[in-house]
């Protein structure tokens, strides 16, 4: 059995934690607890069975093979951890080494890899899956839960068809049994932040089993998937969560529900494509040029090979990438050959909150498709570090290693899907349009008042015809009523990529950036201190080491302190 199955109302660890919002969320857990718990509950998702599966619809997401194969051997490597099964073959009878683990493990996320191996990928597919089935058939709060549920549903959907080609007849009736269950369940729980996936896996369910069963899934999947649409996609196409990984895989989901769509032979409605075409826009504008998506707002470091191919059905729209999400609220600023983007909004809170980070007026930077200005990163893959979500690990201005909002964590951060609390803040920002000659954003925001008294101002300026970044970060003393020190220590972040080598000149107001194509930045600036520390952004859930620079400085009460910098190409 796993462990993270908590019943019992948890100890409050966090100063600023919503009593209110706890306390429902509990007796909401304790509800569940007591209507799924109950000896009797079992029966209920019995129903007709399915006569069974007439679709296999294809997701589009690339599958690791190599991964694959060390399944295969009992190697199970997942949200950054790892388990050796060699010897028992079940992985289903022991801890998890982390939550993250154990989250990816009753998703079946590994199953697309392992079925990469062919029929013997298919055969311990089915393997595992009947292990799973023998000890965690009836409900129990986390594996049955919404944050896994939803995604079990789908990949053993996906593949239902080859797992039944390698079972028995009775194995291959369990098997779509099982399904089923597993789906009326589904329908009984609390839509919130998982609304999206809960009807993405009725729907496709619903296209893979036969008959009636698979049509009541499926249309009452789509009725709800209408509804969660309109909730998770903004007018713009940005993601409600502002997370570019979301939005990314809200756009494989729905890739995958019109492709299971067209194998039972039905159109699917225009809002599908529509929402399919916005989706698209939005990672278009957050991509950079080599392909790779932007790090914000509980987004990992993708690379171009899990991003292009959710964007191959609208290549014709491929030109059409706007500049400015006033929904989601970013910006990109384009030289010749410079691409910045911005975050110029708020880390979200309620539903849609659990993978937002506090990285305040953070931006990435490529010149070409050398990626040079980059966001550490973090999804809740990576739930064991949770301090990269702090606003002192994002290229932005961070005071005395303090933070602004902090993450719920342990027992308490599970019943509020790990939100950020703590003083929520406004930025706000205002962009000028240069015809030929440039863009200049203006961004700020009043985070740092009660603390500090200081509000930062942020100015970035692309110069088209010198292809040049100029920044210019701003601390300036505000009015408060709370008694805050005379002179406060901060400091500016500039993350590499980890492909980038730094030097720093004698004169220490200048260092030198050669991308991985080999051409050459300077990054010049007016602080009284610089140093270049060493530093972390995560790729395919492992911390990479990269460099790190950082500007230091003090900002003062009793006048606005400034540091000016830019960027520069190294041959100008």
């Amino acid at each position: 059995m796993q462990a993270f199955e908590h019943n019992a109302l948890p100890e409050l660890n966090a100063a600023k934690t919503p009593w209110g919002h706890v306390v429902l969320a509990w007796l909401r857990r304790q509800a569940g607890a007591e209507l799924f718990g109950m000896p009797g509950y079992g029966l209920t998702l019995k129903g007709a069975v399915p006569e069974g599966f007439v679709a296999a619809p294809r997701d589009m997401r690339p599958a690791s093979a190599h991964l694959g194969k060390a399944i295969l051997q009992g190697r199970f490597t997942l949200a950054g951890a790892r388990m050796s099964v060699q010897g028992s073959g079940d992985p289903w009878n022991r801890p998890s080494p982390t939550r993250a683990f154990a989250v990816e493990l009753h998703r079946f996320e590994w199953l697309p890899a392992l079925m990469s191996q062919g029929d013997e990928g298919a055969k311990e597919g089915l393997r595992l899956f009947l292990l799973w089935s023998k000890t965690f058939s009836r409900w129990t709060p986390f594996s049955w839960g919404e944050e896994v549920l939803p995604r079990r549903l789908i990949n053993l959907a996906i593949f239902a068809r080859r797992l039944s080609g390698q079972a028995t007849p009775g194995d291959a009736i369990d098997l779509a049994q099982s399904l089923a269950m597993q789906g009326r369940h589904l329908k009984c729980l609390h839509d919130g932040a998982w609304m999206a996936d809960k009807a993405a896996a009725l729907v496709v369910l619903g296209c893979v089993l036969s008959g009636r069963v698979g049509d009541g899934f499926r249309i009452s999947g789509m009725k709800l998937l209408q509804k969660a649409l309109k909730k998770a996609v903004m007018p713009d196409g940005s993601h409600a969560s502002r997370s570019p990984q979301r939005g990314l895989e809200l756009l494989y989901d729905l890739l995958l529900i019109e492709d299971g769509l067209s194998q039972r032979g039905l159109a699917g409605p225009g809002w599908l494509d529509s929402h399919i075409e916005s989706l698209s826009r939005f990672i278009r504008a957050l991509s950079h040029p080599d392909g790779s998506l932007c790090a914000f707002q509980g987004a990992e470091s993708l690379l171009p090979d899990l991003v292009l191919p959710a964007l191959v059905r609208d290549e014709k729209n491929a030109g059409v990438t706007p500049i400015q999400l006033d929904d989601g609220r970013y910006h990109r600023l384009l030289g010749r050959s410079l691409s910045v983007y911005v975050d110029a909004g708020e880390a979200k809170t309620g539903p849609f909150g659990h993978t937002a980070v506090d990285h305040p007026m953070a931006f990435e930077v490529s010149g070409g498709r050398d990626k040079l200005i980059v966001s550490p990163g973090w999804s809740p893959r990576q739930g064991d570090h949770m301090a990269f979500r702090l606003v002192g690990a994002g290229n932005t201005v961070s005071i005395a290693d303090a933070s602004l909002l902090t993450p719920v964590t342990g027992r308490f951060g599970e019943l509020l899907d790990f939100c950020l609390e703590g003083h929520h803040y406004k930025v706000r920002s205002r962009r000028v349009e240069a015809e030929e000659t440039g863009s200049l954003l203006e961004l700020e925001h009043d985070g740092w008042k009660a603390r500090f008294g200081l509000k930062h101002e942020r100015r970035l300026y692309v110069d088209a015809q010198r292809d040049e970044l100029r920044g210019e970060d701003r601390l300036t003393p505000v009015s408060t009523k709370q008694t805050v020190p005379m002179a406060s220590p901060f400091a500016i972040h500039f993350l590499l990529h980890p492909e980038v080598q730094a030097s720093l000149a004698r004169d220490k107001k200048s260092v030198l950036l050669r991308g991985p194509g080999g051409r050459g930045w300077w990054l010049r600036h007016d602080a009284k201190d610089v140093a270049i520390e060493s530093g972390q952004v995560f790729e395919r859930d492992m911390p990479r080491k990269t460099s790190l620079i950082v500007l230091r400085g003090v900002g003062r009460l009793d006048a606005p302190t400034r540091v000016r910098w830019k960027l520069s190409p190294a041959e100008a």
